[in-house]
């Protein structure tokens, strides 16, 4: 099932050259980094990957989301966090490779049943997670 966006209200834009051992930047200039792939998959880690660039994505769109569920639920989420995991490996007997993800949030005084609904809740809003959603294994962790 394919979902597609109503309205279009933001694009970001950037462009890879070399790939996993290369240079990537966004078009505004914001995001201009080296990418090589880390000692685990053969390269000199001197620089991020994406690998790197989407947990980081993840973890700050899954905290926005967070972020909105727990302030309509008026339950209080300040010092909250959360940790993206992205791990890679070989699918298919080696044909290619596959992504997998951990969320681990962090809610500070929040009761554990509340901040378990709320992180499911989350999980429904957050456009990574709508994104990955049946397409790669995404395990949800309160810590």
């Amino acid at each position: 099932m394919t979902i597609a966006v109503e309205k279009v209200i933001y694009t970001a834009r950037a462009t890879a050259q070399g790939g996993r051992d290369g240079h990537t930047a966004s078009d505004d200039g914001k995001l201009d980094v080296t990418v090589a792939p880390p000692k685990e998959m053969g390269g000199n880690g001197e620089g991020t990957n994406p690998e790197q660039l989407f947990a980081a994505g993840f973890a700050s769109c899954f905290h926005s989301a967070l972020k909105l569920v727990a302030r309509k639920a008026r339950v209080d989420c300040d010092g909250s966090t959360v940790t993206a995991e992205v791990g890679i490996g070989p699918i298919n007997g080696g044909a290619g490779y596959g992504l997998e993800v951990a969320l681990v949030v962090s809610l500070p005084g929040v009761e554990r049943s509340v901040a378990e609904e709320i992180v499911a809740k989350a999980h429904e809003v957050c456009p990574y997670s709508n994104a990955t959603r049946g397409n790669i294994k995404v395990d949800l962790q309160v810590a």
